[in-house]
């Protein structure tokens, strides 16, 4: 006979959770290590630099590191069961790695944005995969994608960005439907200008001189992101701005047009036509 459904508390206790984190050497992935470790978390963080990562375990007792490539398949494969080795199980999983990359979509390398959409979807998409059989031995499982309000609306120049955060919006609504049977949370987080090394590790590109929102403290986000986990919510839009941003997306979509191809377009030369060819 199958096994009634789990009766759980309305909201979550982290206190004594396992949790691997990704893009922990820097940004909301760093914030978010230390706050769950700050409510009694055990933590796996992962990134590229494991110097970073090393100072980042001397700071909370309750997070250790292993260095890696998301973007390698064999390392995202191994993860979720190195977590679990080395915390004994595995309850959460945050996915907040990410790059971007910036200029007209027209002249961008094709590599450029096969490798945006690698790091921005495709890696937090398998990480979830090879981790579902491990949470679905957890008692309280839960999912946290960190996606951005440009997958809510997109702007110009940042094409693949765009693209990668909506399918993982999109991947985050699918997941929801098909876990529920297991009582798997999924957390979507539809980030905005955040403080973070974004602009510094562009791909391609930098920062547009009309981008320069104050970015709102990567602990406030965490803290925003780790409540949200807590009271089991769907999806979370930490900020002011964003949640603006995220207001005008879905009922003015139009404004947000306008704004951005009044800014925009002086700042970016567009590529001029060759003359008409001479009868």
């Amino acid at each position: 006979m199958p096994q009634p459904p789990r009766v759980r508390p309305r909201s979550r206790d982290l206190f004594g959770r396992r949790a691997l984190v990704t893009g922990g050497s820097s940004g909301l992935g760093r914030a978010i290590a230390l706050e769950l470790a700050r409510r009694g978390s055990g933590v796996l963080a992962t990134a590229r630099r494991a110097d970073r990562l090393d100072a980042l375990a001397r700071t909370a007792p309750g997070i250790q590191g292993v260095a890696g490539d998301l973007t390698d398949p064999d390392f995202r494969g191994r993860l979720p069961g190195l977590a679990a080795d080395r915390l004994g199980g595995l309850d959460i999983v945050v996915a907040a790695a990410g790059s971007g990359a910036i200029g007209a979509f027209g002249d961008a390398d094709p590599g450029t944005c096969g490798r945006i959409l690698d790091i921005d979807f495709l890696a937090p998409a398998d990480l979830v995969r090879a981790s579902l059989p491990l949470l679905r031995r957890s008692p309280d499982p839960g999912i946290v994608l960190v996606g951005s309000i440009l997958g809510l609306h997109p702007l110009p120049l940042h094409g693949a960005y765009c693209a990668a955060k909506a399918a993982l919006r999109s991947l985050a609504g699918t997941l929801r439907m098909e876990l529920a049977a297991d009582q798997i949370d999924v957390l979507h987080v539809g980030l905005g200008p955040i403080e973070s090394e974004f602009w510094e590790n562009l791909l391609v590109g930098r920062r547009p001189t009309w981008s320069r929102a104050r970015p709102m403290p990567a602990e406030r986000a965490a803290r925003a992101v780790v409540d949200g986990l807590v009271r089991r919510r769907s999806e979370v839009v930490p900020g002011w701005r964003a949640k603006g941003f995220a207001f005008a997306a879905r009922f003015m979509p139009g404004l947000i047009d306008a704004i951005a191809d009044r800014n925009w377009r002086p700042a970016v030369p567009l590529r001029s036509e060759p003359p008409p060819a001479q009868p």
